[in-house]
């Protein structure tokens, strides 16, 4: 795998290009969950200006996207801000001070096709793509985005940026990236302007009681919690690894081929892949049999929540929730097979419904924003659907990207649902994966017994 370094000059403060306005900003009670503070991280690349282009005068991707940068931050302004927390309960705010975001030009010697072909994780030497960081947990006072462009010699780039979670998820970091290359095309404004709007998400009222079980279940601990139980919390660093897997249409029809009739025409592919990751995980981990073990999900209010007004589709902030079930791991891993780890996490997602969002903003608010407890939990974020195809700076075409493993450990635990191509050019799930160096050994081989042989 080729190695290089790149070439950072000094970072810079980009603000917005015109005067903005001077306020505070409520975050909602989604944005202000504990577990959000934090800097999460994203690496898009792109082609370089195509050949058919070669006799217009060659454009620096550096140059317009910091151009536009400073034009979208005029629409999307808060994020010029810095976050602070309001006594006496920690509530942050965005003072919107037009302070800017930090930008680094940087310049690597290899090509784009020297990191591969397809281009696929574990990309080489990612962190060499995205700018220094301090404290990734720190998130007031501090710039609120972090964009490095990385040309590369053939004339490709890679966009990486580092951004504060409680102001983004996903979606909300792409629409930033999205407008951003909508004016760095040429356009005269961002072609879906983005909308504030936290107060959807925020509780306006003394907290009703209407909090159930399912709700609370990812902030209360496991019945059978124990201190420094759980391998995945009390591993040094140094003897954890990760590792990433492909799943294309053969493995996805394999793992499929375990599940009894009557399930698989209704299975997903995040069902299946979900399912069979959780069971092989657990099992890879050698936690005890009756041990209580859980598996989450992040669910997006975007798509699960049917709100009279509905969340509009320039809305760019949190709009997280975090379902959970929870089982043994003898039932989840014993004679049910595959199957009932399916029916397991579909029956998660289908109580994911208007009260369960409801209730779950507050729950937020009743409980001033609680953090997740992860202990025995495997967490998956499927960010397939983001909207990082669409993002495009006037260029070639984006080849790849994603959320790697670098940054916050955050970005480690979690897994990231992913799309790439493989060899045949067929679209392929990718599934990070951290583990003990032993238990991942064990993970490996028995996914590949599921994705690899097809039960006849």
């Amino acid at each position: 795998m080729v190695t290089f370094t790149s070439r950072r000059r000094e970072p810079e403060l980009v603000a917005p290009v015109r005067a903005t306005p001077r306020e505070i900003k409520y975050l909602s009670d989604i944005d202000n969950q504990c577990s959000l503070r934090f800097y999460s991280t994203i690496v898009e690349f792109f082609r370089g200006q195509p050949a058919a282009d070669a006799q217009l005068p060659r454009r620096d991707p550096v140059v317009a996207i910091r151009s536009a940068l400073a034009q979208a931050l005029v629409h999307f302004y808060p994020v010029a801000g810095r976050i602070r927390e309001l006594p006496p309960d920690g509530r942050l705010v965005v003072e919107c001070t037009a302070e800017g975001v930090v930008f680094v030009e940087a310049d690597v010697e290899v090509s784009l096709k020297e990191l591969g072909e397809p281009l696929q994780p574990p990309y080489p030497c990612v962190t060499e793509l995205v700018c220094d960081l301090d404290d990734t947990k720190v998130v007031s006072g501090k710039p609120l985005v972090f964009f490095q462009v990385t040309r590369f010699s053939c004339g490709g780039f890679a966009v990486g940026v580092h951004w504060c979670h409680d102001m983004h998820d996903g979606f909300g970091i792409c629409k930033l990236m999205k407008a951003v290359g909508d004016l760095a095309r040429g356009e005269p404004r961002p072609t879906v302007l983005p909308m504030w709007e936290r107060e959807m998400l925020t509780s306006h009222a003394p907290p009703r009681d209407m909090i159930t079980r399912r709700n609370l279940l990812g902030y209360e601990p496991l019945s059978d919690s124990a201190a420094n139980e759980d391998v995945m919390l009390t591993t040094p660093p140094a003897d954890m690894v990760g590792q990433y897997f492909l799943f294309g249409p053969a493995e996805i029809s394999a793992i499929r081929s375990h599940v009894p009739a009557r399930l698989a025409p209704y299975c997903t592919v995040f069902d299946l892949l979900a399912a069979a990751v959780w069971r092989c995980r657990t099992a890879a981990l050698g936690y005890g049999p009756e041990q209580r073990v859980r598996f989450m999900f992040t669910s997006n209010a975007r798509r699960g929540w049917k709100r009279d007004p509905p969340i509009q589709d320039g809305f760019y902030g949190c709009a997280l929730v975090f379902p959970v079930v929870e089982t043994t791991a003898a039932e989840l891993c014993g004679s049910g097979g595959l199957g009932h780890a399916v029916e397991l996490v579909r029956g998660a997602k289908l109580e994911v419904d208007d009260e369960y969002m409801r209730s779950t903003v507050e729950l937020m608010a009743r409980r001033k924003w609680p953090p997740l407890l992860v202990e025995r939990t495997y967490v998956v974020s499927d960010i397939t659907t983001i909207g990082e195809d669409a993002i495009d700076f006037g260029w070639g075409k984006r080849v790849g990207g994603g959320i790697p493993m670098v940054g916050d450990i955050m970005n480690k635990l979690l897994t990231y649902f992913m799309k790439c191509k493989n060899a045949n050019g067929e679209e392929c799930m990718v599934v990070p994966m951290y583990l003990p160096r032993e238990a991942m050994e064990r993970f490996a081989a028995q996914i590949s017994a599921w994705s690899k042989n097809p039960k006849e």
